[in-house]
């Protein structure tokens, strides 16, 4: 007898089976060829629309107007046959390459005898974008790694740490009292062990951080103040004191997993807070003077995700007003958090933010609760590769009012990027910052700190590089200190529009004057004076090499004759012909300039290397010196040293160059600028187009190579962007690499918009004497673009795979529902490389250029939900890739081809693991009972029928630990795991009895355990948090994570699974359902997957739901049947009833 088909996954390979087709009907290869004859094969050839039932199995006829097409194989070695009415041929989606083609393919597959069904084969197709793929992800982390890449310039730093632990901090003052800890830092030799006598300031370690970090800064801390300022007079005069640093101990918490470990070390430090200022109540342990008042604020000093807790602290229940107004952190995420695996973690991220930008946002300073705050935000730079440091951005948080963001590379004397964990130690910024907090400390007031005001000056003053446009120069606030009297053969006066060059100091044998009269007010609009020079420039009262002054004739008549002169110098040999001046000094306006000789490689020195001094560089425009007459340059040393200087006056127009060209035609013709002979000192030019994070650059400098015994300094170059504050400084520089961290993907736009010339700027300083030409070129240099790519779009690879795995697995359930064949997954992904991959990230891309648009418009486009009133969409950037820039259009594409790549890859790797652990399965299990000759055909042990009570008792454990003690998460890993178990048992079972139902479940199970591995990642940092807490004997659950519907769906499946059920074959309308949850899950992992990764979880797991209930449509759910699960009688044994 025959029996027809459906299309079923029970066409079992028992018996020769004949399918019905819309192109006629077309009969399986004869079974009993590669499988053991069937039993029991007594079937009824009536038509199946008959509705006549056979002897040897009953069809179970549906309760509900819902066709499922029903299946009970256990790996396809079921032994009774199941007749079902004849379906008509199901509608194919509009999707598929070809509705004739994928029928003949499956009858073609159908024909073809079951080894020829190998998961290993791969369509020319989907090799060949897997191999570009594949190919374009090396090229990213290659350049990453290689091309682009700052150079390493931190020196060490040494240090003699002690910590004192307060144990009376215990829990009767914080119920985290024995999970945490507080320490108080003890510079050994410098600092009393015991008492405290200074200005609290309290570290905050970060992510995996050790409370031990703060040993390099407190330890400069204490020698300074130790060697230099406790004996400066001036300085304790003004409030400075010591700084007593305490750090806390979160043993080493990974912060920026969990959301709910943000919130329990903001509270701890709120409560370590209250009780660091109770000490300085308790005359046992302070040392203070009784005289001053008694501290009411803690400056904080914040690393990595300790910058975010510190901010979380304002948002608590238990913060106490007024006690910190001074933040400074180190390669914080403030802009976003670096992963969103934790939906709880972008909920506090919000809340934090928004609560900045409403508090500054406030008009008047009495309703500002954050008024008197200053934030400071300091990035590593392109050498920090654990956080974006684009992420540290304040500009979408802060005002400029209340804080900045500023680069390692910025720093005067730092110059130079650092990693996430050389911030804390790197001696050259160690010393920065530790002279900054002395800058703003003052014990005279209860809150140990200069007002506002003063403080975001000290901190502008020591971070940023003083070349800033609304730098305020001190020269025009003060008043004349040096009386300076010439004569003519000490003074040589430049004439009007020349140069001042001094080639060789101390030439003259003898101190010499030079003078360069300052244009007139009328003459002044649009001319600014430069002067650059490799020797220090004294302050008043030093006897160094060059003094520079700004002065105006001196006459007693004039009502100047009593005017405090502090310092008098006379050039004149008391000659009865001289000139006396009233000038003032413009030390205190001097900006450093790393060197640039043929000797220099960087704009720092490492260790073991010739230190070359900075070079002294002044500017001013001649408005803002215009109430002066000349500017005096001093010569002090009586013999020939080594040393030039070179000063001018330039007009702006000939020093400041625009050019506006568009990143297009950058990147197809690059940009050349020419430099004449006649050119200025400085010039400047500025690429407004240029502000994408996303591009590298490769900049020349060509011209005539000057005489190396006369050029004083070759060129340097200084790239600059204004917000953030970030310059990069190119020693002896001729050939360039430009990157720079400007307008970023996922990054909030900033509070305050861009004005027209915002871009990239570029600064020259060319030796003026060569008398030569110089031309610039500048292009995109596309292979360092790729590794600029890595940092930005590392998140992306746990959203956009699924994308790929979700589609592929809506190939295959159309394709199973139409024709009964779980094809393998590669051959579904070669079916959606031609024609449902390519149109979905085509309307990504159109997407992502429709919202480009209408934000620029300023409306809120499709995005009906956003809030139209308000002034900024700080969430514009959250979705696709992050940017809606028309230039990077191609990014979409890109990484949905890379991901191809990755799934494959995993796809082939997870075969090959499955392949392996099966052969040694069936070496240990499956090769003794294969031995075993009977006639009688027997249920596979590979998946030997397990008791529903067992399954049942497994799973409701399971449950109970989720809702008890144990996150989902850990449950997750556990499924996954015997999924992987699954797989294997199901592979073996493909390889021993090679039917196309084993085939089929070998499929299926192996496409969802794919699925279920992307979903891991999202899974494992939370897993990771409570195992941490685990170790350090902390068993407070998490109150976020024991949801049971979290994860009861996946255990159902895969309990499911692990009895070698395959879902059945849905042939009604319910099958469209299928196909649109897998398909939004597609789009949402497109659109909202990297901003909202903790979603794909709940999202895959309401497919898990589906597939259950599509499982358990098979099964009849009565009381009888419950009664009998709990007693034991397996499923089959009540269908099957007494054996005849």
């Amino acid at each position: 007898m025959q029996r027809r088909s459906s299309g079923s996954s029970d066409d079992s390979a028992d018996v020769p089976v004949k399918s019905s087709r819309p192109n006629g009907q077309t009969r399986l290869n004869d079974a009993s060829s590669f499988v053991r004859p069937s039993q029991d094969n007594r079937q009824s050839d009536r038509p199946q629309n008959s509705g006549t039932r056979s002897s040897s199995a009953r069809s179970r006829r549906p309760s509900s107007n819902v066709n499922w097409r029903l299946s009970h194989s256990r790996d396809g070695s079921t032994d009774k046959g199941i007749a079902v009415p004849h379906l008509a041929p199901a509608t194919l989606p509009p999707d598929y390459p070809s509705i004739e083609t994928e029928r003949m393919a499956s009858l073609r597959r159908k024909n073809w005898p079951p080894r020829l069904w190998s998961p290993w084969t791969i369509s020319f197709l989907t090799l060949f974008t897997s191999l570009i793929g594949i190919g374009l992800l090396f090229a990213v982390v290659y350049s990453s790694a290689t091309l682009h890449c700052d150079p390493k310039g931190c020196r060490m730093s040494w240090m003699s740490p002690s910590f004192h632990k307060f144990n009376d901090f215990d829990t009767e003052h914080t119920r985290f009292a024995t999970k945490y800890s507080l320490y108080l830092y003890r510079e050994q030799g410098f600092d009393d062990r015991q008492k405290i006598r200074g200005v609290p300031v309290l570290f905050v370690p970060g992510n995996a951080g050790s409370y031990k970090q703060v040993r390099s800064i407190a330890s400069e801390s204490a020698r300074y103040f130790h060697d230099v300022l406790q004996h400066d007079a001036a300085a304790l005069n003004s409030g400075i004191k010591n700084l007593d640093f305490f750090t806390v101990d979160f043993n080493e918490d990974f912060t920026a997993f969990h959301g709910q470990t943000m919130l329990d070390q903001a509270e701890y430090l709120n409560e370590a807070i209250r009780y660091i200022l109770s000490l300085y109540l308790d005359p046992t342990i302070t040392q203070r003077d009784p005289s001053l008042p008694d501290p009411s604020s803690v400056i904080i000093l914040g690393h990595s995700m300790g910058g975010i807790v510190a901010r979380t602290m304002f948002i608590m229940p238990n913060y106490q007003t007024d006690s910190v107004n001074t933040i400074v952190t180190m390669s914080a995420p403030h802009a976003r958090p670096p992963v969103t695996f934790d939906p709880q973690i972008v909920s506090i991220y919000n809340d934090i933010n928004n609560y900045w930008r409403h508090a500054y946002s406030k008009k008047s300073s009495a309703e500002n609760a954050l008024g008197q705050v200053t934030l400071v935000s300091i990035a590593g730079g392109g050498l920090d590769t654990v956080v974006p440091s684009d992420y540290a951005g304040l500009e979408s948080i802060v005002p400029e009012t209340h804080g900045f963001t500023v680069f390692t590379s910025t720093i005067p004397t730092v110059w130079t990027s650092m990693d996430h964990q050389a911030i804390t130690w790197c001696d050259q910024f160690r010393k920065v910052i530790v002279r900054a907090l002395y800058d703003v400390v003052d014990n005279r007031g209860r809150s140990q700190t200069r007002p506002r005001v003063d403080r975001m000056k000290a901190f502008k003053r020591r971070f940023l590089s003083g070349l800033e446009s609304f730098v305020e120069k001190t020269l025009p606030e003060t008043t004349p200190s040096t009386l300076l009297t010439l004569e003519e053969h000490s003074t040589t006066l430049v004439a009007p529009g020349e140069r001042l060059v001094l080639r060789n100091l101390g030439s003259e044998r003898k101190p010499k004057a030079y003078l360069l009269r300052i244009p007139s007010s009328e003459f002044a609009e649009g001319k600014k004076f430069t002067l650059l020079s490799d020797s220090k420039l004294d302050h008043p009262g030093e006897d160094g090499k060059l003094e520079v002054l700004f002065c105006n004739l001196y006459s007693s008549q004039a009502g100047q004759a009593n005017l405090p002169f502090s310092m008098d110098i006379d050039l004149s040999s008391e000659s009865a012909d001289s000139t006396k001046l009233a000038c003032k000094n413009a030390a205190s306006d001097v900006v450093s300039l790393p060197a640039s000789t043929h000797f220099t490689k960087n704009p720092f020195f490492k260790e073991n290397e010739w230190q070359t001094p900075p070079f002294s560089y002044l500017e001013y425009d001649v408005e803002d010196i215009s109430g002066h007459e000349f500017v005096t340059v001093i010569d002090k040393t009586g013999a020939p040293m080594p040393g030039w200087l070179v000063a001018e006056f330039s007009d702006k127009a000939d020093a400041h160059l625009t050019r506006h060209i568009s990143l297009r035609r950058l990147l197809s013709f690059g940009l050349s600028l020419h430099l004449p002979a006649s050119r200025p000192m400085v010039t400047e030019v500025k690429l407004p187009s240029v502000q994408s994070s996303l591009l590298a650059y490769d900049l020349k400098i060509e011209g005539q190579p000057c005489n190396e015994r006369d050029q004083m300094f070759t060129p340097l170059v200084r790239q600059y962007l204004s917000e953030p504050y970030e310059s990069k400084y190119f020693v002896n520089a001729h050939e360039v690499e430009i990157s720079l961290h400007g307008v970023s993907p996922y990054v909030p736009p900033p509070m305050k918009s861009k004005r027209f010339d915002d871009g990239l700027s570029l600064q020259f300083w060319t030796d003026p004497t060569c008398d030569s030409s110089i031309a610039i070129h500048i292009t995109v240099d596309s292979m360092g673009s790729l590794g600029k790519l890595y940092m930005r779009y590392r998140t992306v690879f746990a959203s956009f795979p699924l994308l790929i795995v979700t589609l592929v697995l809506r190939k295959q359930f159309q394709v199973y529902d139409n024709t009964g064949v779980f094809i393998p997954f590669s051959e579904s992904l070669d079916f959606c490389l031609r024609r449902s991959l390519p149109m979905l990230l085509l309307s990504m891309t159109l997407l992502s250029l429709s919202m480009g648009q209408s934000s620029s418009i300023g409306s809120k486009g499709i995005w009906f939900w956003h809030n139209s009133t308000a002034a900024i969409d700080f969430a514009q950037n959250d979705l696709l890739v992050g940017t809606s820039d028309p230039f990077f259009w191609f990014l979409i594409p890109m990484i949905g081809i890379i991901c191809v790549g990755v799934c494959i890859s995993l796809h082939y790797v997870t075969l090959f693991l499955t392949w392996l652990l099966s052969t040694v399965y069936g070496w240990l299990f499956v090769r003794p009972v294969t031995q075993h000759h009977e006639k009688k055909r027997v249920v596979s042990p590979t998946f030997a029928p397990s008791s529903p009570r067992r399954r049942l008792i497994t799973a409701g454990v399971l449950l109970f630990l989720v809702s008890t003690f144990i996150p989902y998460q850990f449950a997750y890993m556990v499924v996954c795991l015997v999924q992987l178990s699954t797989a294997i048992r199901a592979h073996r079972s493909a390889r021993d009895t090679p039917s196309p139902a084993s085939i089929n479940f070998n499929n299926y199970v192996h496409s969802i355990f794919l699925l279920m591995l992307w979903i891991l990642p999202i899974n494992l940092p939370t897993l990771v948090v409570w195992v941490r807490n685990l170790a350090v004997h902390w068993f407070t659950p998490f109150s976020s994570h024991h949801n049971v519907f979290s994860i009861l769906p996946f255990i159902l499946l895969v309990e499911t699974l692990t009895a070698g059920k395959m879902v059945p074959p849905v042939t009604s309308r319910v099958r469209h359902f299928t196909n649109i949850m897998f398909f939004g899950i597609a789009v949402y992992a497109a659109i909202y997957g990297v901003s909202h990764a903790y979603m794909l979880h709940y999202l895959v797991n309401l497919v898990a739901a589906w597939l259950v209930a599509i499982h358990s449509a098979s099964d009849s759910w009565t009381l009888a049947g419950l009664s009998s699960m709990l007693e034991g009688e397996s499923a089959e044994d009540r269908k099957q009833g007494k054996d005849p």
